[in-house]
């Protein structure tokens, strides 16, 4: 008695067929898994037992041999149960071959025979509507599975009900794509007030897509203002929305199998290892600049931070991907992530504050600020300094604009920019941050006086060829915000006037 099953294992975000064939044969009773599985494959015969038994089937006391082909590609994940049971009730005579051959199988079952949900369905139903197969999964991730683009998706909640289905005993409906509503967080930009000159920064960072790092004391508002980000920035387009779905369903982070449009914030703690920051590990899963793949990427408290963990962060800041090699995998993950960055001048923070800051200043400050190395730094487009707010501005001071205000500044420039890039011939690009050298001539148009003003600037302030380049990318945001088709000495102006960490007054 033989039976195959089509299923899938993953590297990285790449899927690969896996054939599960199953082969009952008369011997000493035995259940054998073979095809290099790991610990929670080999440990599925027990959880398939169990759930055939809870629905009053036994499996055969034969020699039973399941071997997930090919053989030499190591196995990980418990989305091999389900795989694993159907194969086995094919075997037995009790499914038939042909109706499980135009699918794709994945899911975890419960001792009880219930079907649980797994990591990757997403990608794993992308794959299979390529291969114009369907994919059977879990109830509660049917939703997730539609965003594939499938005609044929059986989202089951337990075994039995997969078995009847598929005998045409009874029939379970088709799943619905989920979306998740964009939570209300209430948080708003006309919460800060004063630091008008770091929410002009903050403006210019959602426009273009830059990096940014905020300095300044300790209260001054720094948190609060990355915070509200978010709140300025476009929702994901269905294009980018599948692209982080993907990721978060290999990372086992969607809810219910729903799909948001809201764009991801991550903000990890600084005492994060570099593994977890940029992907890695054992099971090699995707880092937090992953995770936060077409959003944004908080960093607060930017020195504490293990210095060999920032400048992991340079590759992919230039990149936008980030490629992990160990001696048992090699995985590319996308990375392209806003990177928002928050830190005190000093050790004590208070740099610059007569009657508040520390003896050692200002050795201090220079102590601190070199943790940050020159190459990290000259990939952050903005430097703002952040000044501690006067009391008069938060008991007195009428609130400034609010984000959806300045989000329709934002939408408007990031439409100038999309319009501009298909025209050049370049749909992929969205924001001015990704643009590439070779594009530079054609995307910024410098204003003959601009132009001077920035080859002069650049021999002053000694800038680099990457902060040349970063600073056309600024420059021409600007002008997108002020509707200008050129760019212009003003532009340019208050562009190099954010490549350096300014000193406290």
């Amino acid at each position: 008695m033989q039976a195959r099953i089509n299923t899938v294992a993953f590297q990285g975000l790449d899927v690969v067929d896996i054939d599960l064939q199953v082969q009952v044969t008369s011997g000493m009773p035995a259940f054998t898994i073979v095809g290099l599985p790991d610990k929670t494959i080999a440990e599925s015969k027990e959880r398939v037992r169990a759930a055939l038994s809870a629905i009053n089937i036994n499996v055969p006391a034969k020699r039973i041999i399941i071997n997930l082909a090919p053989a030499d590609l190591l196995k990980e994940g418990s989305h091999f149960d389900l795989p694993i049971a159907l194969a086995l009730l094919c075997a037995m005579g009790i499914l038939p071959q042909e109706e499980l051959s135009d699918y794709v199988v994945m899911g975890e079952l419960g001792l009880d025979a219930s079907i649980l949900p797994v990591n990757g369905v997403l990608p794993a139903s992308i794959h299979a509507n390529r291969l114009q197969k369907g994919l059977i999964c879990a109830k509660s991730q049917g939703g997730e599975a539609v965003w594939g683009g499938l005609k044929s998706v059986i989202a089951a909640p337990d075994l039995l009900s997969l078995i009847n289905h598929l005998k045409g005993v009874q029939t379970l409906p088709f799943p619905t794509a989920k979306q998740v509503k964009s939570p209300e967080t209430g948080l708003d930009l006309a919460d800060v007030k004063g630091q008008e000159a770091a929410k002009r920064a903050l403006e210019i960072a959602a426009a273009g897509g830059h990096n940014m790092l905020m300095i300044g004391p300790p209260g001054a508002g720094k948190s609060m203002l990355a915070q509200r980000l978010i709140s300025i920035l476009p929702p994901l387009t269905p294009e980018e929305a599948l692209e982080t779905s993907i990721i978060h369903s290999i990372s086992g982070m969607l809810k219910d199998g729903a799909v948001s449009l809201s764009r991801p914030y991550r903000n990890p703690h600084h005492n994060a290892s570099t593994p977890s920051l940029v992907g890695g590990g054992k099971k090699a899963m995707p880092g937090e600049i992953s995770l936060a793949h077409n959003g944004v990427l908080f960093l607060d408290e930017l020195p504490e931070f293990n210095r060999s963990t920032l400048e992991a962060l340079r590759q992919p800041l230039e990149n936008g991907c980030i490629t992990i090699s160990r001696a048992e995998y090699h995985h590319t993950y996308p990375a392209r992530f806003q990177l928002i960055a928050a830190m005190n001048p000093c050790r004590c923070g208070n740099l610059g504050i007569p009657s508040m800051e520390c003896p050692k200043a200002p050795r201090c400050a220079a102590e601190y600020q070199s943790k940050l190395s020159g190459p990290l730094l000259d990939r952050i487009d903005i430097h703002v300094y952040v000044p501690p707010v006067n009391p008069w501005d938060i008991f007195e001071k009428e609130k400034g604009e609010s984000s959806a205000t300045v989000l329709k500044r934002v939408v408007a420039a990031r439409k100038i920019q999309k319009e501009r890039f298909e025209r050049l011939g370049f749909p992929e690009l969205s924001t001015n941050a990704q643009i590439k050298p070779n594009l530079l001539e054609n995307a910024v148009m410098l204003d003959n006086d601009a132009k001077n003003m920035l080859i002069k600037s650049a021999e002053k302030f000694k800038l680099s060829a990457r902060g040349y380049h970063r600073t056309l990318r600024l420059a021409r945001t600007i002008a997108d915000l002020q509707n200008e088709s050129k760019v212009l000495k003003i532009h340019i102006a208050e562009a190099l006037n954010y490549r350096r960490i300014k000193p406290a007054a």
